[in-house]
């Protein structure tokens, strides 16, 4: 998979030191389309903004498996056609966290299901929504300016996936 983009505090005008080591972590996104075309994207109601499903690979769990896990949980649906996107790396000084995300394109399997959120979504106030990619990339670049830390990294990084998957052409 290729490398889109990297990701540091600086390139997001934040001022914060680097620490000595990183904590890493390793996450699978995915562009998913329903058969609308449009794109899924959870609003992160207590944060303000907005993200692609996914999450961390757990013990065990290949990229796929977490990818597939993921999807289900955050918006209830499971997935087909998976296609490789990219990877954005992101090294965030203040959580001493450096994360590989790596991104996928799928298509929806028959209906759009009910999500299976953990506490900490639910309190997040995570709410599927679907919309056109380029409502998607539209509602990202608004958020831009998202005063959370970690949104600040969320909204680059996804808004980085859906930009390129607009300049890829892909057949579901």
């Amino acid at each position: 998979m290729k490398l889109l983009k990297t990701i540091r505090d600086t390139d997001l005008m934040i001022d914060s030191l680097v620490p000595t080591v990183f904590e890493e972590r390793k996450a699978a996104r995915a562009v998913v389309f329903d058969e609308s075309n449009n794109v899924a994207l959870l609003n992160v109601t207590a944060k303000h903004f907005h993200k692609l499903p996914g999450g961390g690979i757990e013990q065990g769990e290949d990229i796929e498996m977490a990818l597939r896990r993921e999807v289900l949980e955050e918006i209830g649906c499971a997935i087909e056609n998976i296609r490789d996107l990219g990877i954005i790396e992101e090294y965030r000084n203040r959580e001493a966290l450096y994360q590989a995300s790596y991104c996928f394109v799928a298509d929806l399997v028959h209906e759009k299901g009910i999500p299976q959120l953990e506490d900490g979504e639910k309190a997040d106030g995570f709410e599927p929504e679907w919309m056109s990619l380029e409502e998607a990339i539209e509602t990202l670049q608004n958020e831009l300016s998202v005063e959370d830390y970690e949104g600040k990294f969320i909204v680059l990084r996804d808004l980085t996936f859906l930009k390129e998957v607009s300049q890829v052409v892909y057949v579901n």
